[in-house]
Formats: C-alpha cells, structure tokens, sequence
C-alpha cells in the first residue's frame, strides 16, 4: 500500500523547490459545504478575472434565466463548459461612480471591483482605496500555500502619475489591495512568474541553470525519482503528467523570447513576453491553473487588460483601440468591433476553465475546486454606468456552487456581496466588505 505524504512536501535541489498537485497519497480535508457540511480530496480556490471597458450588454444578458438560458453571441465561445458557469445579472459597483469625483470612472471601476470601496481622488502619493476580497482570502489562507496569492496581468501599467482625469495610475492597473494604502502590483511577465511559482534560486544559481539551459525539472530528477516510488499508479501518472505541464509551459517562454515583438506603436512587449497577445494570455492562463494545480497558492488576480485600455486588436481585424470603440455612441459599426473583443475575451476565459475541467484532482477536477469570477467595474462603457454589470461565476466552489445558469439579482445589489459568498466557501466569516449588504443568496 502506498505511504501517506505531508501536503507541504517539496521537491528539492541545487536552490529550487517545486510544489506538487494533491495526490491520492495526501489523504483529504473536510471543506465547507452548505447543505450540513462535507468530503472532498482538494481545497477550495479563488480566482478573479478582470476585463476593461465594459461589454456590449445586448450580446452580453441572456434573454432567459434559469439552466436553460440561452448562449448569446460574446457567451457562446462558453458552450463547451456552459454547465460550469454562472451569469450573474443586476450587480452593482456603486463605489465605481462619481459621488460627487467627477470624471474618472475607469479609474474608480477597477479600483472598486475587489474592494467595494470608492478611491480616493488624487494623483499624487496619498493614494487611498480599501483590502480587495482577494487579499482578505489570502491573510487567512496564507499559512496553508508558499505563496498566499498570485497577482498577474498582460498590461504593464504605470504606478504613479495622473492617468484618469485626476486619478493616480495606480488605480487604472491594480486590482488587488492588501490595505488601503498598500496596492500589489501585477506580474506581466511569465518567466518571472514561473520563477516565482516553483523556483527559489539565488542569483547566482539562476544564471548558472540559464547558462546550462536546463529545466527546473532536471534540478529535482532524483527526489522525483524517491518520491515516486512511494507512491501508487495513480499518483504516478498525476505526478508525470503535471512534470510535463510544467516542462511545456518552460519550452513555450523559452520559444516566445526567440520571437521578434510585434511591430505596434501603441503596445511596446516588455523583454521575456509572447509578441502574441493570445498566447500571452494563454500562459497567464495556463500558470493560474498550475499554480492551483500545485496547491503554491488558493487566490489569484488576473487584469487581462488595464481599465481604460486603448488597446488594438488587429489579429481580430479590429485595429481601432478599445477605448476609443468603447465611446461608440450607439454606431452599429462600432459596437460589432467592441462585440468581437469582448468574444475574444471570453474565449480566453473559455480556454482556463476547459483547461481547469481536463485536470482530475481528487473526487472530481481542478474546476470542480475552483470559483473563478471574471467580469468588469464598467457595464456599457459608452454610458460609462456601473449597475447591471457582466458578470459571471466559474466552476464548482467544492460542491457550494450550482453552476449551468442565468441567476438575475434586483437591481442595485452589491457586487461585494458576491466576494462575501466566495469567502464563506472557504470558511472565511466576513460580515462587511465595502459597500456589502449581505452575502448573495442563490448560488447553490
């Protein structure tokens, strides 16, 4: 019969530490569960998605509610895991308006999209805003993952200076804060989130691996090699499975730095990121999913784009910048382009929870696992409103979610009351967050 191994056991060599997925081999935890408590082999993890500017809310809301709603066109790249998602209807961002700031609505919708809280108006270095859910998730979680929580992104954006119409711009590219005055920049670039994730190499021994060019992987071979033969068939073939999962994701970074950056005047690609935007996202994407799979962290951030972007997208025949489209004023023309990347977008989304679903983890898989929230602090960004927002819940919650429907809220309901729902999925008791009234009923 196989051994039991500790959950915090660590691959090791020359500097580098490598987590491991859960395996049958670590036994199982009791989790929260609403109906009168609960089994499940994994933990509970939390991720946020958020995409600027809002949506062209007609081809966003579906028509019905219930498990038979309807895929409309920006939803649809989700069929294939329609049963896994959740369309959240008449959330609100109140702190996303002006209440007498004026101008700045991009600025205030993200920074109150994790925080329920309204920023302080300035551009100056007396920033203030509030603790993001995410950050709440991870002081209480922290002493359970190396990393308490993961903070990535594919826009580098600027931490200082005037960027929404007397806004820092620390409050148009950061969604994740630890307190009201401490924002956690994002990561943009891959290989340095890799490194984080599952190396712990000083600089030294960092450029001796590069200069070798060899993988992680061949630095903890022969405590691979131990491990394995302490474990069972099934944790064999998770263990070679996950070592190739990483293996690709070094091959892949490895391949886009060779690449030569994409010749656009208005996004300059950092050294060491995909001149690709998708395949960019892709490996944000493909790192969030290893970094659950491995159980290094419980709680990521993702910004695929900064609030406020003007970003083109001429690899979807779209060159104008999103921005600029977002301010349609009711021009057809216009809002087919803000449909189609908004469609791209969702297929990005759609990308991580199939990949989520396709890795088994336990009694089910990774998105079994997982409550993946994504949406935006806009709604219509040509009416610059923060009511009625697109908002939509990802996978199972560890059994606490009922996933496959359209659940339609009164208007002017707190978007914060969503966070206090995902909280007490991970047996976090939170009274207020922001601008909360309540956790939100009607996900299970």
């Amino acid at each position: 019969m196989p051994n039991t191994i500790s959950r915090r056991t660590m691959l090791q060599g020359l500097g580098v530490a490598i987590s491991l997925p859960w395996l049958e081999a670590m036994g199982t935890r009791v989790a929260w569960a609403e109906a009168g408590g609960g089994q499940t082999a994994a933990p509970n993890r939390l991720a946020f998605l958020y995409v600027p500017n809002g949506k062209n809310m007609a081809d966003w809301t579906p028509p019905s509610e219930g498990s038979d709603f309807e895929l409309t066109p920006i939803l649809q790249p989700l069929a294939p895991v329609k049963d896994q998602v959740q369309v959240l209807t008449g959330l609100t961002a109140d702190k996303a308006r002006p209440h007498g700031d004026g101008g700045g609505d991009h600025a205030r919708a993200l920074a109150a999209f994790l925080t329920g809280t309204q920023a302080r108006k300035t551009d100056g270095t007396d920033i203030r805003n509030g603790i993001s859910v995410d950050q709440v998730a991870a002081a209480r979680l922290a002493d359970r993952t190396r990393l308490p929580s993961l903070e990535i992104g594919c826009e580098q954006g600027a931490m200082a200076g005037n960027c929404d119409s007397g806004y820092s711009c620390v409050y148009s590219s950061t969604m994740s804060w630890r307190s009201a005055t401490q924002p956690l920049p994002k990561e943009v670039n891959p290989k340095t989130v890799f490194e984080r994730l599952f190396a712990t190499v000083p600089d030294a021994q960092r450029q001796q691996r590069d200069q070798r060019r060899l993988s992680i992987l061949d630095f903890v071979r022969e405590d691979s090699k131990d491990l394995a033969q302490q474990l069972g068939i099934n944790d064999r073939r998770k263990l070679d499975e996950y070592f190739t999962a990483i293996r690709d994701i070094e091959q892949r970074i490895e391949r886009a730095a060779k690449l030569p950056p994409v010749q656009t005047p208005e996004y300059a690609q950092p050294q060491g990121i995909p001149a690709a935007y998708e395949e960019h996202i892709r490996l944000m994407c493909d790192l969030l999913a290893l970094s659950f799979q491995a159980d290094v962290t419980r709680v990521c951030t993702f910004v695929l784009a900064n609030e406020g972007s003007n970003k083109p997208y001429p690899f979807i025949n779209v060159a104008e910048g999103h921005h600029d489209l977002s301010h349609h004023g009711n021009d057809e023309a216009k809002k087919a382009k803000i449909r189609e990347i908004n469609i791209f977008h969702v297929k990005q989304l759609a990308y991580l929870l199939e990949k989520l679903r396709n890795t088994p983890e336990g009694d089910g898989t990774l998105l079994d696992h997982c409550m993946i929230a994504y949406g935006s602090g806009n709604s219509d960004g040509n009416r610059h409103n923060h009511d009625d927002l697109p908002i939509l819940l990802a996978g199972g919650g560890c059994g606490t979610l009922k996933p496959g429907r359209h659940v339609r809220y009164p208007n002017e309901t707190p978007l914060a009351n969503l966070w206090l729902a995902m909280l007490d999925r991970v047996d976090i008791e939170m009274h207020q967050l922001g601008d909360s009234t309540g956790a939100l009923p009607g996900l299970a």
